[in-house]
């Protein structure tokens, strides 16, 4: 008899990597939120800002396939520990020395990265405690770590504008050592972990096409939401004239709405399946960006096209993580570093495309379009796969629908 979802798995652990995660994403996009306030003190170019907020997403879409390898080697528990304290000594060596350069903010981006390649670490370390009937939801729950974006949204350009930028990067550590020695405390390698494997063997996943469907899937909304929540206080403070504070504020909005309904969309993609679910998000996603390419002339109407796109980005995210473990299950540390890595990729695209799209063109416009076609494109290949996962993995996996 399956057991409901709060009686399976292990709770304590499910609790300790939403915490990580969620501290985690909170410092990996914290070069956005205080973006406008680096850029005036370092008199950077649109194309600088774009770079400098993209530089953590590319650094920790690399580092995922790094700790994808590493969990899978001594495990999530420990992998996670060692990331923690990188970004917590990196942050407070910032903090102390200073960052007083354009290069300066890309070699804290690359410490940043770390914190967001916890995804590969933080997932894997909730998902092995439950069966595939509750995979959406652990993931989901697991996933809404990203909601940490909105801290750092909300809170990061009030501190910058008390103290000053440079000290938010060091009041950032207190928090982040609390949540470590939480996680210490609370957080277990579930039993029956896949046996260590050579180093080629992590890769073997990349031979199957299925693999690299994933990873399109994951590009586009893991990508797209990352891409807009590191970006969007730049285009709130350029578009409209904000001041941080207020476009921290609005930032923050689009972020919650996106974080809030991931672990909602795996559970609708446990109810409906993680295809059908998709395939409405690519949609809806891709009728939102293009809606923001005509740049509206109104706050509102630009707030809430990107609260719809975040919506329904954050919903994939929480349904391509259902999908994932029911296809590649034994790989399920290397798949989600593979799939993050390429979600990562993705928001780095975004982030970085948008400031050099503004610095060409003197608009955003392009920026938006060309992500919208990825959209679309997404929506092609899935179109293309899905009836080949019905009528195989999918049909020999009882009780669970994709």
């Amino acid at each position: 008899m399956n057991k409901s979802f709060w009686n399976a798995g292990h709770r304590p652990t499910l609790i300790a990597a939403f915490l990580y995660f969620d501290l985690a994403f909170m410092v990996w996009v914290l070069l956005g939120p205080l973006a406008p306030d680096i850029a005036k003190a370092l008199d950077l170019t649109a194309a600088q800002k774009g770079l400098m907020v993209a530089t953590p997403t590319l650094a920790g879409a690399i580092l995922r396939v790094v700790n994808g390898l590493l969990v899978d080697r001594i495990g999530p528990k420990r992998s996670g520990a060692i990331s923690q304290l990188i970004v917590i000594f990196g942050l407070l060596s910032a903090y102390v020395l200073g960052v007083d350069s354009f290069g300066g903010t890309l070699v804290l981006g690359v410490i940043l990265g770390f914190a967001g390649a916890s995804f590969a670490i933080a997932l894997p370390l909730a998902s092995r405690w439950y069966s595939g009937e509750h995979q959406g939801k652990a993931m989901g729950i697991a996933g809404m770590g990203n909601s940490g974006t909105v801290f750092a949204s909300l809170f990061a350009p009030t501190l910058a504008k008390l103290f000053g930028w440079n000290a938010v990067l060091g009041l950032a550590v207190i928090p982040l050592t609390i949540v470590f020695l939480i996680y210490m405390a609370m957080a277990k390698d579930a039993p029956g972990a896949p046996p260590v494997k050579t180093f080629g063997a992590y890769l073997e996943p990349l031979r199957q096409a299925d693999a690299w469907w994933f990873m399109l899937f994951y590009a586009v909304t893991f990508g797209g939401f990352v891409g807009l929540a590191a970006s969007l206080s730049i285009y709130f403070t350029d578009q409209f004239g904000l001041t941080a504070i207020t476009a921290g504020y609005c930032t923050a909005a689009c972020v919650f709405a996106g974080s809030l309904v991931r672990p909602m969309g795996g559970a609708l993609a446990d109810r409906i399946g993680g295809i059908k679910t998709l395939s409405i998000v690519y949609v809806v996603a891709a009728a939102a960006l293009v809606g923001v390419s005509t740049e509206p002339s109104h706050l509102a109407a630009a707030l809430g096209l990107f609260v719809v796109a975040m919506l329904a980005l954050g919903t994939g995210n929480g349904a391509v993580f259902q999908l994932v473990p029911q296809r590649f299950r034994a790989e399920i540390g290397v798949m989600t570093g593979l799939v993050g890595f390429a979600g990562g990729i993705g928001g780095f695209y975004l982030a970085s495309s948008l400031g050099f799209a503004k610095q060409i063109t003197g608009v955003y416009q392009s920026g938006f379009l060309i992500f919208a076609g990825f959209a679309l494109l997404a929506l092609v290949g899935l179109t293309a796969v899905k009836r080949r996962w019905r009528t195989t993995w999918g049909a020999a996996i009882q009780g669970v629908r994709i």
